[in-house]
């Protein structure tokens, strides 16, 4: 059993109740224990008088108590930990991620634009957060995927070939073993390669497609070899595609139960944490849950 909690935090919307399911199931998974959490923001412009003196009890927090009733609906509430607290959840959804060994989230919460499909504290925790974070979508989203794809359940991964990612790996292998599923692992490269000879002329490429897929596929394998053998239960199945990565993972999140990128390194010209293009692009567009996971600490 694992000593950190899978967290869901609720805010009382459809989206985080639907999280709160997923975070139940891989509590369960996992044999961890769960923690609810609710963020309830306070009025930055409030006079301090008027603001409450400390996190509300549970019993006084109608959103906790949704929750509780949602997961005694599924025969989940024994053991679990409600925690209400105040502050602005952009800030301090993130943070949690220091104490969990997951963190659970709606697409989108009661704040922000009913337009956007995703809400800005998804954002900031994907992006921010020390643990893996899952943002589970609301259903119906339309994906266009014209490649059958054998039945059952599968866990995708996104490889790059050039800066591969171990923890994301090393999270979607495991995911899979949990789930009993089929690992899709997704290795795209750039195709068609242009490059500029005299101002406004693009030259043809020069270089064999077949040859970069190949070198694609070799590189990719040589990384996926130390987790096939950690996981050999797993049946892992490498996908090479030119094009966009980030398409080719939005389209092969149809059906799926997990879509696994990473999350970007932190550069030398950019200390700060970031979100890569290709997360960005799947966490706004993919049809099933889809989890960031960040980088592994640097080695000493």
């Amino acid at each position: 059993m694992s000593t950190l909690p899978v967290i869901a935090a609720v805010d009382g919307s459809d989206d985080s109740l639907r999280a709160l399911d997923w975070a139940l199931d891989a509590a369960r998974r996992r044999r961890a224990p769960l923690r609810v959490v609710h963020v309830r923001q306070y009025a930055a412009w409030a006079q301090p008088d008027v603001l409450v003196a400390g996190p509300p009890e549970p019993g006084d927090d109608p959103v906790l108590e949704r929750a509780r009733a949602r997961l005694r609906e599924r025969g989940g509430e024994t053991g679990v930990e409600y925690v209400g607290t105040e502050g602005v959840p952009g800030a301090v959804l993130p943070e949690l991620g220091a104490e969990a060994e997951l963190l659970v989230l709606g697409s989108r919460g009661r704040g922000g634009f009913a337009s956007l499909l995703l809400g800005s504290n998804s954002l900031a925790a994907a992006r921010d957060a020390e643990c893996p974070v899952v943002v589970v979508p609301r259903p119906g989203r339309e994906v266009h995927e014209e490649t059958p794809r054998e039945s059952g359940p599968r866990v995708v991964v996104g490889l790059h070939a050039d800066s591969p990612d171990d923890a994301a790996l090393a999270f979607a292998f495991t995911e899979a073993a949990l789930c009993d599923a089929r690992l899709e692992v997704v290795a795209a490269y750039p195709w068609p390669v242009l490059t500029w000879g005299t101002p406004a002329q693009v030259v043809p490429p020069v270089i064999d497609q077949v040859a970069v897929e190949s070198e694609t596929r070799s590189l990719a394998e040589g990384f996926l070899a130390p987790h096939r053998a950690r996981h050999p239960g797993v049946r892992a199945e490498l996908y090479v595609a030119p094009g966009d990565a980030a398409g080719h993972l939005v389209a092969a999140s149809k059906d799926a139960e997990l879509v696994v990128v990473g999350r970007h390194r932190r550069r030398l010209l950019a200390p700060a944490r970031m979100m890569g293009s290709v997360a960005q692009a799947v966490l706004l567009h993919a049809a099933c849950p889809v989890a960031v996971v960040p980088p592994a600490p640097p080695e000493d």
